[in-house]
């Protein structure tokens, strides 16, 4: 550097002057004047030189820096559009909006209840009886009810819930608490375990609920809020901000029915969530719902310091399926993603700055909109996708028929094209799941004269026997009758309907078979399991 070199240049001037007293001695004095003047030069040349390197290496390096801070990096746009830096965050309004719209869900679920020749007996029950055993070894606390709780919110004036489908799943009655302590019975609507969400509702008007905001314009660093009923207390709010987005956990496929196509594509926060806090509101400062809270990252159960939300853009079009049609139409591309083939990574799924086509299914929206093997899909309706989840959670919002304009990667040069979405029949139809479809029967209603013949005032006789409930649970058999369902006469297949929809979990049916003499009872549990 520069004041390295002016050192070098003085020691070498000090050398040569110490070689000058070798001369005689007449030449002393005018040595003695050149040596002093020598000194006062090179002592001066030194100095300049020293300030001037030391002016210059300061003047170069702080003129690159100074230089770069005086301009805004990309990274920095729009933070400062309004003037200053972000002023302070004021949650009071938030918190005072959302409140009175997130209710507190208490759950039931009452003992599997079984006939009598589904029950196993005790070999001792001839000497004892079968209660002596139960009582002894307690058998009975098995049949018990179980209790459970969980959060929920309001997203209609008439009484609509949201929530998780794992807060109200197998449960036979629901009492939803107001935050003014207001306590009603609420029906289950509909409910979905591929996106873990369902929809509860209370009779009534009135009712305060959430607005829903965009999650896909929620960034990341951004304030948010929990509000829910953590741990069974009242209304908490807790305050974080998102640190994540497009998070994939795994969850809902534990879940979910094997082989069930479920989404996953949380937000994920750092504002504090407990167990209670799931089917709770995630809201921005504006007290917008942004997302249903649904799970936490924890070693211990607890809350560690990551939790997740689905976001509310999923959230509104599944709900608005299940209150319409009973079942989610879900849209799909027709696509595989390509595999992972780098050892060094974890993940199968080829993620980073798009997704990279595996395979294209036949007759699919993606073989009809042209895409093929080896293509990167950047882009669904103008907005950047850089991995599978992105991509799953954008066309989750989506139902078959609706139209998404694809942005791809060919050959090195950017195309697009306008898809029309289908469902899993590779069809746009809508698909419409009642609760006599999981029973996987044919039913109809008993004829008048039939049921005169067979001395019953009505009833509905089932037809055929397919996969279903009723196949796996029973031995039930075609041609019963069934005259009594969740003890409540029988006398039409709507009535059948509306008394397993309002069944809960499980439901007794009774009834006869033509030319035998009795009345067969048969258990049917898990009529909330969803088909994917």
């Amino acid at each position: 550097m520069w004041v390295a070199g002016s050192a070098e240049m003085m020691t070498a001037s000090l050398l040569y002057i110490h070689k000058g007293t070798a001369f005689d001695a007449h030449e002393q004095i005018n040595l003695k004047d050149m040596k002093a003047k020598h000194i006062l030069l090179v002592i001066l040349i030194s100095a300049v030189t020293g300030v001037g390197s030391a002016y210059l290496y300061g003047k170069f390096n702080n003129r690159s820096v100074i230089a770069s801070q005086a301009q805004v990096p990309v990274n920095y746009a729009g933070l400062f559009d309004g003037g200053g830096t972000p002023g302070p965050v004021d949650f009071e309004g938030a918190a005072a909006s959302a409140t009175p719209a997130v209710v507190h869900i208490k759950t039931k679920t009452n003992p599997q209840q079984t006939n009598n020749t589904q029950k196993r007996r005790s070999p001792f029950g001839d000497l004892f009886g079968d209660d002596f055993f139960d009582d002894f070894f307690g058998g009975r606390g098995n049949n018990l009810p179980q209790m459970a709780s969980g959060s929920g919110v309001f997203i209609s004036a008439d009484g609509y819930i949201v929530t998780n489908n794992h807060v109200i799943d197998g449960a036979d009655e629901l009492t939803v608490t107001l935050s003014n302590k207001k306590q009603y019975k609420a029906k289950l609507i509909a409910t979905d375990a591929n996106t873990d969400l369902a929809v509860i509702k209370i009779e009534g008007t009135g009712y305060p609920y959430l607005l829903f905001g965009n999650s896909d314009e929620v960034k990341v660093g951004q304030w948010v809020l929990a509000v829910g009923y953590p741990l069974t207390l009242e209304t908490t709010v807790t305050a974080g901000i998102i640190s994540a987005k497009y998070r994939y956990l795994g969850v809902n496929q534990r879940k979910a029915k094997p082989g069930a196509n479920t989404v996953e594509s949380f937000l994920q926060t750092d504002a504090a969530v407990n167990q209670g806090n799931s089917g709770g509101a995630l809201i921005n400062t504006s007290g917008q719902l942004i997302g249903i809270n649904a799970a936490i990252a924890s070693p211990t159960g607890s809350y560690a310091g990551y939790s997740y939300a689905i976001p509310v853009n999923i959230v509104k079009k599944v709900v608005d399926d299940l209150i319409k049609f009973g079942t989610v139409q879900r849209a799909y591309l027709g696509i595989t993603s390509a595999r992972n083939t780098d050892e060094s990574t974890d993940g199968n799924v080829q993620d980073g700055d798009g997704v990279v086509i595996g395979d294209v299914m036949p007759k699919s929206a993606a073989q009809e909109g042209g895409l093929k093997k080896g293509d990167k899909i950047v882009k669904l309706d103008n907005k950047l996708v850089s991995t599978w989840t992105e991509l799953t959670g954008t066309v989750a919002s989506y139902r078959p028929g609706q139209k998404i304009t694809v942005t791809y990667i060919r050959g090195g040069k950017e195309q697009t094209t306008t898809l029309t979405l289908k469902n899993s029949a590779g069809n746009t139809d809508v698909v419409k799941t009642s609760a006599l479809d999981k029973l996987g029967a044919e039913f109809a209603t008993l004829d008048a004269k039939k049921a005169k013949e067979y001395g019953v005032d009505g009833g509905v006789v089932i037809n055929a026997i397919s996969d279903g409930l009723i196949a796996e649970q029973t031995t039930l058999k075609k041609g019963f009758i069934i005259i009594r369902a969740g003890g409540k006469a029988i006398k039409s297949v709507d009535e059948l309907k509306n008394a397993i929809e309002s069944a809960g979990s499980s439901i007794i049916i009774e009834g006869i078979y033509p030319g035998y003499e009795g009345v067969y009872t048969y258990a049917i549990n898990d009529l909330n399991r969803n088909e994917p």
